[in-house]
C-alpha cells in the first residue's frame, strides 16, 4: 500500500512571509490535494534570537486569506502535535543521544575564538574529517575529560560525523539525480547545549520522520542542505522512510538577475509580502498584496505559473484546475522572473469575473471613507458597469464616483470642444425628452433619445458628449444609457439642469 502523501510548509517566525514562501506553500498544497494527502504547517521557531512577535499569526492569517487551509497546524492541532519546534525540545534530545551512542555524532567544545584562530591558520577551513582530530572534541578527548567539562558547565555543541569520500545521492523530483561527495560537507552543528535546542538540520529530519512527511517541497536555496539531510536519515537508519525531495526554482528580480527581494518591490512599486506588515521594532510598514487590492485567487493563479507551466496556452486557472493540472515534471529548473505587470493583469481578469456582491463588500470601506452610504444593491449594479475598467478594487472609486456624487465641475477640454450657442437649447430639449420617457431602461432610453436626435437633425457627437459631461463631469464611463438607467430619471434631469445653470 502506498503511504499517504503528507507535505509540510515550515516557515520561521522571523518577520513577514516572503511571496516566494507563499509560492512554495502553494505548490505543497496543490500536490497534497491532488494526491488526496495532507497539508501541514510546522513552525520552525528554535532560533529565539531572530523570533519576531506576531510573525506566526501573520503566517496563519496569510493562508486564511488565500483560502489554503492546513490539515494540521499549531492552531488546528493534529495527531503529530506539537507543531512548534520550540515545544519539541525533549524529542530532539532523545535523537541527539541516539546519534552520540551510535558514534554517528560527537561533542565539540571549541570556543568561537578557537574556531576563528583555526580559520586564520588554515585556508578554506572546514570542520570535517581532515580537521576534527585537531580540535577539542569527544573524538580527541577521553570520556572522563568530556564528562568533567560538561559537569563544570562548559558549553558545547554536537556535530554530525560525516565520513569522507562517500557519494550521497539526492533523488529530486525536479532536478533528477544529484550526486554530492561527502568530502565537500563539513561536520555541521546539529545541537547546542547553550539553549538545549537543535539546529535546523536535525530538527527538520527528526520532525519529517516522526510526522511521516512523504515529500519535502521547498525552495532551491535549500538544495545544498539536502545531502546532509540524506546523511542524517542514513545515520538514523531511516532510509526506507526518507521523503522525496523537490527543490523549486528561485523567484528572480523582474530584470532576472538575482533573487527577488523587498528592495526590488520598494524600488519598482510592488509588494513582496502577501499581507501588510508593520515591523514591531521600527514601526516601518511594508505593503501587502491584500491591502494593495489584489484578490486572493488572482495571487494564487499568478504564483502558480512562476516556475510551473501547464503545457498549454491556458493562463487563468481556478484553484481546482491548478490542483488537477499540477505536476513536478512541468516545474522549471531555472529561476522565474517576477513579472509584477502580469500580476496586475491577473488581478484585472479576476476582478472582471468576480461576483459583484464580493467586490461590493471590498468596496464598502472605500465608499465609507468618501462619506457614501449606498445600498448594497445599488453598489453591486455600479460595480457591474465599471469593474472591467480597473486592475484593483481601490480604482473603482475613480471609475464610479459619479454614480454616487453629482459632478460639481466639468472637463474644460470637452466644454471647449462641444459647447456652442445651440447647446442650452439642445440640452433643455433633452431634459423634456427624458422627462417624457416612462420606461427608463437603458435600451428604451437609447431608442427614444437617438430617434429625437435624428429627427431634429442634431449632431449625435455633440449631444451625447454634452449629455455625458452633465452626468459624469468628464468624458469617461460606461455606456451612457446604462448610467442614466441606474441613477434614474430624476437624478439625470437634475444633473443636466445643473450643467445649464452653471454655464448659461
Amino acid at each position: 500500500m502506498t503511504p499517504k502523501v503528507r507535505v509540510r510548509f515550515a516557515p520561521s517566525p522571523t518577520g513577514p512571509l516572503h511571496i516566494g514562501g507563499v509560492r512554495t506553500a502553494l505548490y505543497n498544497y496543490l500536490y497534497a490535494k491532488q494526491q488526496g494527502g495532507d497539508f501541514i504547517l510546522r513552525i520552525e521557531d528554535t532560533d529565539f534570537a531572530r523570533f519576531v512577535p506576531g510573525a506566526e499569526e501573520y503566517i496563519q492569517e496569510t493562508f486564511d486569506w488565500l483560502g489554503l487551509p492546513f490539515d494540521e497546524s499549531p492552531q488546528k492541532g493534529g495527531n503529530y502535535a506539537p507543531y512548534r519546534q520550540s515545544e519539541r525540545k525533549e524529542i530532539y534530545k532523545k535523537y541527539v543521544q541516539q546519534l552520540l551512542a551510535d558514534e554517528k555524532a560527537y561533542i565539540a567544545f571549541d570556543t568561537p575564538e578557537e574556531l576563528t584562530e583555526k580559520r586564520e591558520q588554515i585556508a578554506n577551513f572546514q570542520y570535517d574529517a581532515s580537521i576534527r582530530m585537531q580540535m577539542r572534541n569527544s573524538l580527541t578527548m577521553s570520556a572522563e575529560e568530556v564528562e568533567a567539562l560538561k559537569a563544570n558547565g562548559m558549553q558545547y555543541v554536537v556535530r554530525i560525523k560525516i565520513e569522507p569520500n562517500i557519494d550521497i545521492i539526492v533523488n529530486d523530483l525536479i532536478r533528477g539525480e544529484v550526486v554530492i561527495n561527502s568530502s565537500v560537507l563539513d561536520d555541521k552543528v546539529i545541537y547546542k547545549s547553550s539553549d538545549e535546542l537543535p539546529t535546523y538540520h536535525l530538527a527538520n529530519v527528526v520532525d519529517d520522520h516522526l510526522m511521516e512527511i512523504s515529500h519535502v517541497i521547498r525552495g532551491e536555496e535549500w538544495l545544498p542542505s539536502a545531502p546532509l539531510h540524506v546523511w542524517l536519515y542514513r545515520s538514523f537508519g531511516w532510509e526506507e522512510t526518507m521523503p522525496k525531495f523537490a527543490h523549486l526554482p528561485l523567484l528572480l528580480k523582474p530584470e532576472g538577475n538575482g533573487k527577488l527581494s523587498k528592495r526590488d518591490g520598494d524600488r519598482l512599486g510592488f509588494p513582496v509580502f502577501p499581507l501588510e506588515w508593520k515591523d514591531p521594532a521600527t514601526g516601518e510598514i511594508s505593503s501587502g498584496y491584500r491591502e494593495s487590492g489584489y484578490l486572493a485567487p488572482a495571487v494564487i493563479n499568478f504564483l502558480a505559473l512562476l516556475g510551473w507551466n501547464p503545457g498549454t496556452e491556458q493562463e487563468v486557472f481556478s484553484l481546482n484546475e491548478l490542483i488537477d493540472s499540477f505536476s513536478f515534471e512541468r516545474c522549471s529548473k531555472s529561476g522565474a522572473k517576477f513579472d509584477f505587470e502580469k500580476a496586475k493583469w491577473f488581478n484585472h481578469i479576476y476582478i472582471a469575473n468576480a461576483p459583484n456582491e464580493e467586490l461590493a463588500q471590498l468596496f464598502a470601506p472605500i465608499l465609507a471613507e468618501n462619506g457614501i452610504n449606498a445600498s448594497p444593491e445599488f453598489t453591486e449594479k455600479v460595480i457591474g458597469l465599471v469593474k472591467e475598467r480597473v486592475n484593483f478594487v481601490q480604482e473603482l472609486w475613480n471609475q464610479a464616483s459619479f454614480f454616487f456624487i453629482a459632478p460639481t465641475s466639468y472637463d474644460e477640454k470637452v466644454m471647449k470642444k462641444r459647447w456652442n450657442e445651440n447647446t442650452p437649447t439642445e440640452m433643455s430639449e433633452l431634459v423634456e425628452v427624458l422627462r417624457d420617457i416612462d420606461n427608463f431602461s437603458s435600451e428604451n432610453q437609447e431608442v427614444i433619445v437617438k430617434k429625437w436626435i435624428e429627427e431634429k437633425g442634431y449632431q449625435l457627437g455633440n449631444i451625447m458628449n454634452m449629455f455625458r459631461l452633465a452626468i459624469v463631469g468628464e468624458g469617461k464611463g460606461p455606456h451612457m444609457f446604462d448610467i442614466t438607467a441606474l441613477i434614474r430619471k430624476e437624478e439625470a434631469i437634475k444633473r443636466i439642469e445643473n450643467l445649464l445653470k452653471n454655464n448659461c
